[in-house]
Formats: structure tokens, sequence, C-alpha cells
């Protein structure tokens, strides 16, 4: 029986040996999601880590035109620091590159949610014709969109206008709508706005579609009205949703490049209606001041981590917790 069955003693060593293996192996498991993450890694830390040191080093230099040419750069401090900080067309330019983001911003995540709880309501076909149409805005090159905007907004042959003269609204024949501030930064949002709706429109149809169908009716069968299973039910389910979708459209309006740049080329006054992408530019291309668009474009990125952090810090939140 004893020899049969085994003792203890000899019962030990097997019974080991699957935990022993096992080690390893949940060793190579833990490591396989890093070692598929290892190659994106390294091309961010290449693609995005040098340009990044490469910008910080040039900010404490005086980078011009001479140093283009083979002459070693000058270091020269927080001197690029000194002297944007001590301009007041630099502080003009955030105060309007803030405001400009905080109105393009609200009115794209609310013209945005309003087309999605739209698609949600609305007849199959209506629902259809509407994401197509907002697709193709949203795929449309920006040279192509800012050029037939630029023909509806046209001094001598704009169809906006030619309708607001019709409709008796004033008299806008050969009106120059790029020519002052205010008038150029409602044509720059009416068209910022138009090409970011249907990402935030498409982003919240579908976190709403998630949004559990029996949980909405028990609130309606409790008397619950719209609003309210709108704060208490809907909104806590997509709010996730409308963190990141925030968080992408402050970044993207802060530094808004193309639209202002090709309206400042067709009419507007760069000295009154720059933004922050179109100065870095300016500083950079323009006036080839490398070292101060160096400096400059670091604010930038100091000036937009402070305005996302709220939003990073949620979103961690919400992970850790989940």
């Amino acid at each position: 029986m004893t020899t049969e069955t085994g003792s203890p003693a000899t019962l030990g060593p097997p019974l080991l040996q699957p935990a022993v293996a096992r080690r390893p192996r949940a060793r190579r498991r833990s490591l396989g999601p890093y070692a598929l993450l290892a190659p994106a890694v390294l091309v961010l830390a290449v693609g995005e880590g040098y340009p990044l040191v490469r910008q910080v080093v040039m900010s404490f230099q005086e980078y011009g035109r001479a140093q283009q040419f083979g002459q070693p750069p000058e270091w020269v401090g927080l001197d690029n620091f000194r002297t944007l900080f001590s301009d007041p067309a630099m502080w003009g330019v955030v105060g309007r590159s803030l405001a400009f983001c905080a109105v393009n911003v609200s009115l794209t995540m609310l013209i945005g949610t309003a087309f999605a709880l739209v698609m949600m309501k609305a007849p199959r076909v209506p629902r259809l014709v509407l994401q197509v149409s907002m697709l193709l805005c949203w795929a449309m090159p920006v040279i192509a969109a800012m050029t037939a905007w630029q023909w509806l907004f046209d001094t001598r042959y704009g169809l906006v206008n030619w309708v607001l003269t019709n409709l008796g609204l004033g008299d806008f024949t050969r009106h120059n709508w790029l020519i002052e501030p205010l008038s150029f930064y409602l044509v720059a949002t009416v068209i910022v706005v138009w090409m970011s709706v249907p990402f935030v429109a498409f982003t919240v149809y579908a976190a709403l579609t998630q949004v559990p169908e029996d949980t909405i009716e028990a609130g309606q069968i409790d008397g619950a009205g719209a609003w309210q299973r709108w704060r208490y039910i809907v909104y806590p389910s997509i709010r996730p949703s409308l963190t990141i979708v925030l968080m992408l459209q402050i970044v993207w309006d802060l530094r808004v490049f193309a639209q202002i740049h090709y309206l400042q080329g067709v009419g507007g006054v760069p000295s009154q209606t720059h933004l922050l992408g179109t100065y870095v530019y300016t500083l950079g291309v323009g006036q080839s001041q490398y070292g101060l668009a160096s400096a400059f474009a670091l604010f930038v990125l100091v000036l937009t981590l402070v305005l996302t952090f709220r939003y990073v810090r949620a979103l961690l939140r919400a992970e850790v917790t989940s």
C-alpha cells in the first residue's frame, strides 16, 4: 500500500513542481504587455523627446539667422523669457487666445452635445443624413474648407454679405469681415466650431448609446423630467467621455493655427489677430528669433498643462476608482 500510494515525503516534490513552473510563466505574462508597448514608447521617446529637449535648450540661447549659417549659438540664460514676459504684445496674444479658446470650446461642446441628442431621437433616415453630413465636414481638408469659407465671406462676391443685405439686416455690400479684429474672430469662430462639432457629436453620441435604456425608463416611471433624467442619469454615465472631449478641445482650440494663419493671409491684420500658434510661427519662421519662439512655445506648453490639469486628474481618479 505504501509503495503504490506513496508516502507524504514522496508526494511533496511532484505537487510543488507545477507551482514552481507557473512562476516563470506568470512572470512572462506580466511582462508581455510591456514588451508590446516598448516599440511605441521608444518611437514616442525619440520622436517627441528629442524635439522637446532641443526646444528647451534653444529657449536659453540666442538662435537666429546667424546660427542657421553655422555661427554657434550664444547662451543667454533667462533673457528670452524676460523679453517675452516684459512685452505687452505677448500678454495681449495670451489674453486673446484664452478668450478665443473659452468661446470656441463652449460653443463646440454645447452644439456637439445637442447634435448627439438629436441623433439619439431622430428617425433612421434623418439620422443617417445628419451623420454623413457631419462626417463630410469633418473629413474635408483644412485648406479646401478654408477656401470655401473665404468665398462665403468674400467682400465682393460673398454669399453671406448678399444674404444679410437681402434680409434687410443692413447694407453689407463689399463689407470686409477680416479687417476688424472682432469680426475676424467671429469668422474664425464660425469656421473652427464648424470643423470641431462633428468630433464632439460623434463621441457624445457613442457614449449616449451606452447608457442603459432601462435606467432611463425607470427614472421616467418614477416621475423624473427630461432635465432630471439628464442630470442624474445620463450625464453621470457619459461624464468620462465628455471630460476627454473637453480636454482635447481645450488643447486644440488653444493652439489653433491653420485657420487663423489662412485668414490673416487673405485680409486679416496679423498684429491685431495673432493667437498663440501664429505668434510662435511669426517669432520663429517670420522673424528668425528661434530662441524667443522656443521660450514662448515652452510657456504655451506649461499653460496648456495648467488648463488641462484638473481634467487629467479627474480622469486618473476615475481610472483608479474603477
